[in-house]
């Protein structure tokens, strides 16, 4: 009996129908939603020293507050595609709010550590949905003409979030309790809900088949195995047996996965697209990069607030410049492509970000401001161009039909690289900070220095793409 066809993409669904123009007002919509996440992502960065007052905590154990959610992400993120396609994206996209916004409760009102955890869990599973779902509805419901347009709309959240959130939450640190930081969520989120139900057109796709469960629970294994190591790593929180025996549990699962027959199901992470050298160096080296700069938005608030004493109404106005340097930084991206290409450019890029992600290790309570914030919106400017290009460079072989499945084991290496970017930021500080209790602002020196350092690393990487690497998306060629 031959086997069934394999179930079609959801990119691939959506874009192959020809949707009726939709009002601007729709893309608005989703970009609340999403708008919310990117804030309430960048604001607790912000709030982590309060609440390491507020729970009578280690700051660095605040970490986990990071982490967590980001290991929601990576284990949830493959299963967003199948759900739309199986129950419909839009309500998929209000469900994934729904959920979101009960983290957000949840998390205002933890009295500990570990409610915290939990609530970002819960947030982390919302979240996991709501971008990719949100992609979906953007595809699918706008036709050829008009996607840069909405595109534009869909991307504008991550530009705006990292600006707003920092000093959003520095000001309501300033004048109200750390749980109004999540309670905000709340209103913005039922506004959201409330316009993409009134909004946002319903979108029809072929059922996606069965679900590789069997592989969704051997990933989701193996990544919260590797990210659970390492965040305890260096850390009394848990018995070196039992982190021994989670990275063999790890990768026994890996090798299980690797193992597994192909079969009538489409995979939960496609490990076949690594055979495209423009994927794989965009795949490794971007995750390099984020075990990099992963780190920062961990380490930053702690040396600002903790290391420097600074409000974090003063922390979160400084880091802005950061959010303003990713901003700022689109423009360029195109002509400085197209000029030098993708090889160069991100070996450029590289350097220059390693050298920008460890210089807050040097900063003093005597360093100007403004030469905090100018160097806080270079490093902003050259992680912006340097993502980008990986970012892009990463389909530049990958065949139409696999673009969605590339685009998911992108999306879930992302994660990864960003949670174990934070875990190995706080096993710097903490081996930097030695038997003391204090963080003084030179206990951040030579964590900032590792951080640079394992971001350049990705250099090696991306040396050994070719030099005409994505010209066809690029438009240089040096041939």
């Amino acid at each position: 009996m031959p086997n069934p066809p394999a179930a079609p993409d959801p990119m691939e669904a959506a874009t192959a129908a020809s949707p009726q123009p939709v009002p601007r007002i729709a893309y608005i919509a989703v970009a609340t939603a999403l708008f919310m996440e990117f804030i309430d992502s960048s604001a607790l960065s912000t709030a982590l020293p309060t609440l390491a007052k507020a729970f009578d905590v280690d700051p660095l154990h605040l970490k986990l507050a990071l982490t967590s959610y980001i290991l929601a992400l990576a284990v949830f993120i493959p299963i967003s595609g199948w759900m739309a396609e199986r129950f419909q994206p839009r309500p998929v996209f209000l469900a994934a709010m729904a959920v979101f916004l009960v983290g957000s409760a949840l998390g205002g009102l933890s009295q500990n550590l570990e409610q915290l955890i939990g609530a970002r869990l819960v947030q982390g599973v919302g979240g996991a949905m709501m971008t990719p779902v949100a992609r979906l509805i953007v595809v699918g419901s706008t036709s050829r003409a008009e996607l840069i347009r909405a595109m534009g709309w869909f991307t504008t959240p991550a530009l705006l979030g990292p600006l707003v959130g920092p000093p959003l939450a520095g000001f309501v640190l300033s004048v109200a309790d750390w749980p109004w930081i999540f309670f905000i969520n709340i209103p913005i989120g039922l506004l959201g809900m409330a316009a993409v139900m009134k909004f946002v057109p319903r979108i029809s796709l072929p059922h996606p088949g069965r679900f590789d469960w069997r592989g969704f629970a051997l990933a989701a294994t193996a990544i919260t195995g590797v990210v659970v190591v390492a965040e305890t790593a260096g850390l009394p929180l848990m018995p070196l047996p039992v982190q021994v025996g989670l990275v063999v549990l790890a990768i026994s699962c890996v090798w299980i996965y690797l193992r597994r027959p192909p079969g009538d199901i489409r995979p939960i992470l496609d490990l076949t697209l690594l055979r495209f050298p423009t994927f794989r160096a965009s795949l490794l080296g971007g995750t390099v990069v984020r075990l990099g700069v992963g780190a920062t938005p961990f380490l930053m608030p702690l040396l600002l607030q903790v290391g420097l004493g600074w409000t974090p109404l003063q922390a979160g106005s400084v880091t802005l410049a950061g959010g303003l340097g990713v901003f700022l930084a689109r423009p360029f991206s195109g002509p400085m492509l197209r000029r030098w290409g993708f090889r160069t450019m991100l070996l450029a890029f590289v350097a220059i970000t390693a050298t920008l992600t460890a210089a807050p290790g040097f900063f003093r309570a005597e360093t100007p401001v403004p030469l905090i914030m100018a160097l806080l919106l270079a490093a902003g400017f050259s992680r912006s161009l340097q993502f980008i290009a990986t970012n892009t460079i990463a389909f530049a072989d990958v065949p139409q039909e696999s673009i969605a499945r590339a685009s998911t084991l992108s999306a879930v290496c992302q994660q990864i690289g960003l949670a174990l970017g934070v875990s190995f930021g706080g096993l710097m500080l903490h081996v930097a900070r030695g038997s003391g209790d204090t963080l003084t602002p030179e206990s951040f020196t030579w964590p900032f220095i590792a951080v640079g350092a394992t971001t350049l690393l990705s250099g090696i990487i991306y040396w050994r793409l070719d030099r005409n690497a994505g010209s066809e998306i690029s438009g240089n060629n040096r041939a």
